[in-house]
């Protein structure tokens, strides 16, 4: 990305962004790169790196072990291992055992699964692969210490085997001349002690030519001096000769062992490297829980859309005494490409202008940035600033002087893939000529299509924001009451400065107020009131919102709950329903077994009946069971029918009343009564029955 000036990384504070990642970082490699972390126009390069960010920091927040914690600076080691004739000590070959070690994890992790789970993650190591032969030649000649083994070479097994012979020797010697001394009170109190490599015994000065053997050394003191025994030289000449000819072999076997990891030299730096960009991911990612960060939308093209963004350094500030950050929403696109704020001082206008400028620079740098998911961020091939006091000695140049030089910059190298920033456009002249100037800026910056926020007081680009395509006014809340502002960004509206109400609230006295508003245009503050009365109102209205927001979520939430209500009574209903049906159906079943035991016990019966008078007997019975469960079954259907029209009223029969006949539930209207029987007409046929068998009834319908 093309920045200007070049200042622009340190007055948007990206620098301080770069530390924090370097600080994460636990390898030379990712360290270099997060300090010359480049910003990237290709959304090519941009997606896979947020896209690599994003999965490793879901592998931390869910607690998924990733193998990269050994991750080892060794660009000096494999440097040797491309020079010819170069040996490499046993502690640098294991350093590069563990880097094969590390690459050995790693693709062992990436099972089938992961591979798809976490695809932009792999791609940092698909393109490599695993040579298992480094760790075995390392084996081969190394323990698990890095000490190089007895059996690395027959030769070597030989050398340790007399070595060993030799000093147990010496020391069976020794411990002889140590006695012997020691009974004739030669010896000091530290005995024995190694001297260039020798064992010599430590003996009082003033017996130095009491005993056989070479003076090596004496003390600081002089009071002790150190001797090889005559009985220990020769031995000592042989283990030394001994441990010289081990040191030949074990430099031979290293000198070949890294001769042959040489030919993996290019493989390891390449391990080296992958091991050095997941640490880079890594360090990403875990800036990335620390700012609360995440992976927006991404577009190839010229548009920010940002929701509830938090500026990062301030975030991080706010974290340590417990304040909260108030987050910040900006769209700018084709139709409101240039979004110009007002407003008080410290209402927190800079904070937003330089907010979404370090948070697009954060972005095109791989990096997630502190907003909502559901953000839309763009790619813009060039960065333009204007920040602050540009005051500049070496070119003698006035701060408004160096103002309009940077405008001019802006002007003529924007475009439509260009993101500016302006803070307060056009100050620093006379206010009616720097207003004119202003509004000019402005309008060639739109016609050049490009993006942008500008911040300002000057009424007239409030007003030309207002009405020219492309521009868009946005203001800070301020609270006029307890003359505080409330950081919190309002689109579509221009903002006061409250300039008259800061004076008031602070004690200035009335008359001088007065004095400065009769100094003002009439307009210019009849349309300042204007705006602080219209930025009350919106602040009301956005509360009643919120409040009526509230009880429209309460009114869900106890929709919800009663369609809960309703649903569980109406399953209770159904259980109930079913229970019943249930206790039916049992029921039945318990009388359809009774007259299957009864019916077997007939027919048992019959079977065994011997005369036919008997038998004729029994199915008479069997006939009438039958029968009368027929009957029974038609009187229930009969009674159902009856229950559904009429109901029973009772009462004194008389003629014109309908009645229901006991033996059959049938339904008939009485024409006359006749002592202690009535004449009922039931359908077209007159029926004579007795009044103890008849109740009085009414049709449902006509009762309602």
């Amino acid at each position: 990305m093309k920045l200007f000036p070049e200042s622009a990384v340190v007055q948007l504070e990206f620098d301080k962004v770069k530390d924090l990642l370097a600080a994460h970082c636990q390898t030379h490699y990712a360290m270099q790169k997060a300090k010359h972390l480049r910003i990237h126009t290709r959304i090519g390069y941009i997606e896979p790196e947020l896209q690599q960010t994003h999965e490793y920091k879901l592998l931390l927040q869910n607690g998924i072990y990733f193998p990269n914690e050994g991750a080892l600076n060794m660009d000096n080691h494999l440097k040797l291992l491309g020079i010819a004739g170069a040996v490499l000590n046993e502690e640098q070959l294991m350093g590069v055992r563990r880097l094969a070690e590390g690459i050995k994890q790693i693709f062992h992790w990436f099972d089938a699964e992961r591979k798809i789970a976490y695809p932009t993650l792999w791609t940092a190591i698909a393109g490599s692969h695993y040579e298992k032969t480094i760790i075995q030649l390392i084996d081969g000649v190394l323990d698990e210490s890095g000490n190089v083994k007895d059996n690395a070479s027959k030769a070597l097994e030989q050398i340790r085997i007399n070595l060993a012979r030799k000093r147990a020797e010496l020391r069976r010697v020794f411990d002889r001349v140590i006695a012997k001394w020691g009974r004739s009170g030669y010896v000091s109190d530290i005995e024995e002690a190694f001297l260039n490599g020798r064992r010599v015994v430590a003996v009082y000065a003033e017996y130095k030519r009491q005993v056989k053997g070479i003076l090596l050394g004496e003390s600081d003191t002089r009071k002790t001096s150190f001797i090889e025994p005559e009985e220990t030289m020769e031995l000592n000449n042989e283990v030394f000769a001994l441990e010289h000819e081990e040191g030949r072999e074990l430099y031979r076997i290293l000198r070949a062992l890294t001769a042959q990891l040489a030919e993996y030299a290019s493989l390891l730096k390449e391990y080296h490297t992958i091991m050095g960009e997941y640490d880079f991911i890594r360090a990403k990612a875990k800036l990335a829980i620390d700012m609360a960060a995440n992976c927006p939308m991404l577009r190839d093209k010229s548009q920010v859309a940002i929701v509830q963004a938090y500026h990062p350094l301030l975030y991080l500030y706010n974290q340590q005494p417990g304040k909260p950050t108030l987050p910040v929403t900006v769209t700018l696109d084709e139709k409101n490409r240039i979004l110009v704020i007002s407003g008080p001082n410290a209402g927190g206008k800079t904070v937003t202008l330089k907010t979404v400028g370090l948070l697009q620079m954060m972005l095109q740098s791989g990096l997630l940035v502190p907003v909502h998911p559901d953000s839309q961020m763009g790619i813009f091939k060039q960065l333009m600033i204007h920040i602050g006091d540009t005051q500049s000695i070496e070119f003698e140049l006035s701060t408004y002087s160096s103002h309009l030089k940077n405008m001019k910059y802006l002007m003529e190298n924007a475009n439509g893939r260009t993101l500016f920033f302006i803070d307060e456009l056009g100050s620093g002249s006379d206010p009616h000529l720097g207003g004119a100037f202003a509004e000019v800026i402005l309008d060639e910056l739109a016609g050049k299509h490009a993006y942008g926020i500008v911040t300002t007081h000057y009424l007239n680009l409030k007003v030309m924001a207002n009405k020219t395509p492309g521009i868009v006014n946005g203001a800070m809340a301020f609270d006029e009451k307890r003359l505080l502002p409330l950081y919190q960004l309002i689109i579509g509206k221009p903002g006061s400065s409250y300039t008259f109400s800061i004076a008031g609230r602070i004690g200035l006295d009335a008359k001088l107020i007065a004095k400065a508003k009769d100094l003002v245009a009439e307009d210019h503050f009849s349309l300042d009131k204007l705006l602080n009365r219209a930025e009350q109102d919106v602040r009301r209205l956005e509360q009643k919102e919120k409040e009526l927001n509230k009880l429209l979520k309460e009114n869900e939430r106890l929709k919800k709950e009663m369609e809960h209500i309703l649903q569980r009574e109406k399953h209770q209903q159904q259980i109930e329903l079913l229970k019943h049906q249930n206790k039916v159906n049992e029921e039945r079943i318990s009388y359809l077994k009774d007259m299957e035991r009864k019916l077997k016990q007939m027919v048992f019966d019959w079977r065994k009946a011997e005369t036919r008078e008997d038998k004729t007997a029994l199915m008479r019975q069997m006939q009438a069971m039958l029968f009368k469960q027929k009957e029974k079954q038609v009187k229930e259907k009969v009674k159902k029918k009856f229950d559904a029209r009429y109901i029973e009223v009772g009462g004194a029969i008389k003629p014109g009343l309908k009645v229901r006949m006991l033996q059959n539930n049938q339904v008939g209207t009485v024409r006359e009564l006749r002592d202690k029987k009535a004449i009922v007409q039931l359908g077209v046929v007159p029926i004579t029955v007795d009044l103890k068998n008849l109740v009085v009834v009414k049709e449902k319908e006509a009762e309602k």
